[in-house]
């Protein structure tokens, strides 16, 4: 009868042990909701102002980057009845860090639609433009980089592609990323649908209509109808492309 009762203690011990080891090994692997990463987001554009909360824009499901408690969004403001003008904001624990609605304020009628961000001091934006403007827009950014401006002829929509400080939302760099007609050398559209930062390279892929470009800019020969889908590995900094290329295109 005794051996009995301490074998009882023993397994009722053992059992407890095994039980509070199998909840440790359970909450080790649920991820907290605050832990929640998202690097990359491209979708379609919406509106917010730099006065509206986090929830309020969440809410919108627009492109959106998130690591831990920091976010950024990405849209646009409608500052006439034809005019948008793109907008970036960053929250820390819900909490506006900053808002940016001045990278483009001519009359092209910009908004932002894509995001990449590493969690730490890599984040890039994709915007998109429709022609150029008297005013600033990221032409300023783009000088010297791979395309430094949206080129000959206005209304496809095309994208550009900015490197910001995540700190303070100011632009570092930005290049302009468009289709060129191959019979007028007219731009024409291009929309960026993926992000994807390898540490050294950005690689873009797109959809681009008649014709994309090779890495010196100029119209590859293609067959067949567009859109195509293209990709183009750009340099960190994005004065160069180091590959370009699109199915049935040269």
């Amino acid at each position: 009868m005794i051996f009995s009762t301490k074998l009882q203690k023993y397994l009722a011990g053992f059992s407890l042990s095994v039980l509070l080891v199998a909840d440790l090994v359970i909450a080790q692997k649920v991820r907290p909701a605050f832990a929640e990463t998202i690097n990359s987001s491209i979708g379609s554009a919406v509106t917010f102002s730099c006065n509206d909360s986090e929830a309020t824009i969440k809410a919108k499901n627009g492109p959106r980057v998130v690591n831990g408690s920091s976010a950024f969004y990405i849209g646009y403001q409608q500052v006439s009845s034809n005019n948008k003008n793109p907008v970036t904001i960053r929250f820390n624990n819900s909490i506006k860090s900053w808002c940016r609605t001045d990278y483009e304020t001519t009359n092209d009628d910009g908004t932002g639609y894509g995001l990449y961000w590493n969690g730490g001091d890599v984040l890039y934006g994709v915007y998109s433009s429709t022609g150029s403007q008297t005013g600033n827009d990221f032409r300023r950014f783009a000088t010297g980089r791979w395309l430094s401006s949206y080129g000959s002829g206005g209304g496809p929509k095309v994208a550009v592609i900015a490197r910001i400080n995540p700190a303070n939302g100011e632009v570092n760099y930005a290049t302009f990323l468009s289709a060129k007609k191959a019979d007028n050398g007219n731009t024409n559209s291009l929309v960026v649908q993926t992000l994807s930062w390898n540490g050294t390279n950005l690689t873009v892929q797109a959809k681009s209509w008649w014709t994309p470009r090779r890495t010196n800019t100029n119209s590859m020969t293609c067959t067949g109808s567009s859109p195509y889908i293209y990709t183009a590995v750009f340099t960190g900094d994005l004065t160069k492309v180091n590959s370009a290329s699109a199915a049935t295109c040269s």
